[in-house]
Order: C-alpha cells, then sequence, then structure tokens
C-alpha cells in the first residue's frame, strides 16, 4: 500500500511540474510558425516575380523547420 501511495503521489507531483513548462512550450511553436509564415510569403513573392530558384529555397526553409 505504501509503495501505491508513493507512485501515486510521484506521477501526480511530476506532471504538475511539467505542466508549467507547457506556455513555454506554445510560445516557441508560434514563433516557430510566425517564421515559417515569413519564410512562405517571402517564397511566394519570390515566385510571382519570376525568381523560381530563390521562392523553391526559402520555401524549402520553412519546410525544414517543420522536420524533427
Amino acid at each position: 500500500m505504501k509503495k501505491l501511495a508513493l507512485i501515486l503521489s510521484i506521477v501526480l507531483f511530476s506532471s504538475s511540474a511539467f505542466a508549467g513548462s507547457c506556455p513555454m512550450m506554445a510560445s516557441k511553436v508560434d514563433a516557430k510558425i510566425a517564421k515559417a509564415q515569413e519564410l512562405r510569403e517571402a517564397g511566394m513573392k519570390a515566385h510571382e516575380s519570376g525568381e523560381h530558384k530563390k521562392s523553391v529555397e526559402l520555401l524549402n526553409q520553412a519546410l525544414e523547420m517543420f522536420k524533427g
């Protein structure tokens, strides 16, 4: 019974400790999304102006941000 109480208390307290990192993680995701959106817009602008090589490079950079 002591082991069960110990395990439950560890699980409960460790999950609440990790809960404080959620806002930090969300802000990192938001920053990555904003940067990818900037790269996307720049890539589409380059595409529209006929700079297809630059467009491909910028759009690939945006895609790389979401890997791994």
